[in-house]
């Protein structure tokens, strides 16, 4: 098995990473809100968000089209998660509203445990419907964006 096959077949493994380090990265941001650093918290937020940001994009315009095609029956699940990045997208634009207006901590807060509550929701739905699919993805090319979590 050569690297870019290991790689190929390992999809559904990377993506359950890059979730693990996104789940960090959220603890952290979390973190930073309850102790009330409004400078870190801003850049740290626009960090995370970003790469939140590029994970969902690359899964809309890459992965999801591909799974949709060698796997139809997956279609109404990717829908489903495609909604979950609007709604996602929406809080953070709420939260980047809410570092323009200099909201207090426990504002910001209160928007970070939804956006908690609703990642880890779709990770773990995202998770167990989507994985192995990806790991019987074939793909040519380099390593796709949503598997990213370099900046």
């Amino acid at each position: 098995m050569t690297d870019d096959t290991a790689r190929l077949t390992a999809f559904g493994n990377q993506l359950i990473q890059v979730h693990i380090w996104l789940r960090d990265q959220l603890a952290r941001l979390r973190a930073n809100a309850e102790s009330g650093l409004p400078r870190e918290l801003r850049a740290h937020c626009l960090t995370f968000c970003s790469a939140l940001t590029r994970h969902h994009t690359g899964e809309d315009a890459g992965a999801f089209p591909a799974l949709a095609e060698q796997f139809p029956e997956l279609k109404p699940v990717l829908t489903e998660l495609e909604n979950d990045h609007e709604i996602v997208a929406g809080i953070m634009r709420r939260l980047e509203e809410l570092f323009d207006r200099d909201a207090d901590a426990a504002t910001i807060s209160r928007e970070l445990d939804g956006l908690t509550a609703l990642l880890e929701s779709h990770f773990y739905y995202e998770e167990k419907k989507i994985v192995a699919a990806l790991n019987a993805l074939t793909w040519s090319g380099p390593k796709p964006e949503f598997l990213r979590t370099d900046d």
